[in-house]
């Protein structure tokens, strides 16, 4: 497998709350070059698996909207930004909330549909409420379709992933000696629940924490190589710190109400090796 500076690079087409640009940037050199799938539980923008490019792939998020929305990139990427065309000719404060407030029946107008809200809501984040009703208000930015979109080339990579919408455990249990396994779940901690878990329909708790270290302990005594990462906490430090290397990173924050409460954070990065 070529390494990802030798590759065309190709950028994640979604912001995505926690998502792992960062990372990508400072930090892509800790992973091993060589393995077999490359395996990502908790989806999100896929900024990892756009970097590393793998020859196969299996990329799953229990968010059904967010999986449907990459594989209509994936099988019909010029009707997806066809729409998305339109949206940026029709955009406006009314336009989107209606927009908001549509249920579009086809793959490629929901692909659409959620593309435009994630570039044009407040800060790019996904929250629903109660009924599973997208709820976040407009943000600031105007811009639909971006000068650093690469469709084409996101819907090459990703025709050598599957696709799904599925609990990580059921995800995970298919790793075969070998593969690689990205994690980044939501941070909730033993103690307190982190923001994040508000932008996500269903809570992920302090028992999905543990069930999601037990299942990738158990990938890793099967010959599965780990890379996972998670809030800084002494909890979640706790957790891992028998049976993974552990380490901190720091990133910028940038999702927060005011510029004032924005800064360094720290992260940790638990791999296997």
């Amino acid at each position: 497998m070529s390494t990802p500076s030798e590759q065309e690079q190709c950028l994640p087409f979604l912001k995505w709350a926690g998502g792992k640009r960062w990372f990508v940037n400072r930090y892509l050199g800790l992973l091993p070059t060589d393995f077999g799938r490359y395996i990502e539980p908790f989806l999100g923008s896929g900024a990892l698996f756009f970097a590393l490019q793998p020859r196969e792939a299996i990329l799953s998020d229990l968010n059904a909207d967010l999986i449907d929305t990459f594989t209509a990139i994936k099988k019909n990427w010029n009707a997806v930004v066809s729409a998305l065309r339109g949206y940026q000719r029709l955009h406006s404060s009314a336009f989107y909330y209606r927009i908001r407030s549509s249920q579009p029946r086809s793959e490629v107008t929901r692909a659409a549909r959620f593309i435009y809200l994630n570039r044009t809501c407040w800060n790019g984040l996904y929250r629903v409420n109660t009924r599973g009703q997208f709820n976040v208000p407009l943000g600031t930015k105007d811009s639909v379709l971006l000068d650093t979109d690469d469709f084409c080339r996101a819907s090459g990579l990703l025709k050598h992933a599957s696709l799904i919408s599925a609990d990580f455990e059921s995800v995970i249990s298919r790793a075969r000696r070998g593969d690689l396994i990205f994690a980044d779940p939501p941070y909730v901690t033993a103690h307190s629940q982190n923001g994040f878990l508000k932008y996500n329909e269903k809570l992920f708790s302090w028992d999905d924490q543990v069930r999601l270290m037990e299942c990738l302990w158990k990938a890793k005594k099967n010959g599965v190589r780990i890379l996972a990462t998670n809030a800084d906490t002494p909890s979640i430090r706790k957790l891992y710190d028998k049976s993974f290397t552990v380490r901190a990173a720091t990133r910028s924050s940038i999702i927060a109400a005011s510029s004032g409460r924005r800064g360094t954070v720290s992260e940790l990065v638990i791999s296997s090796w």
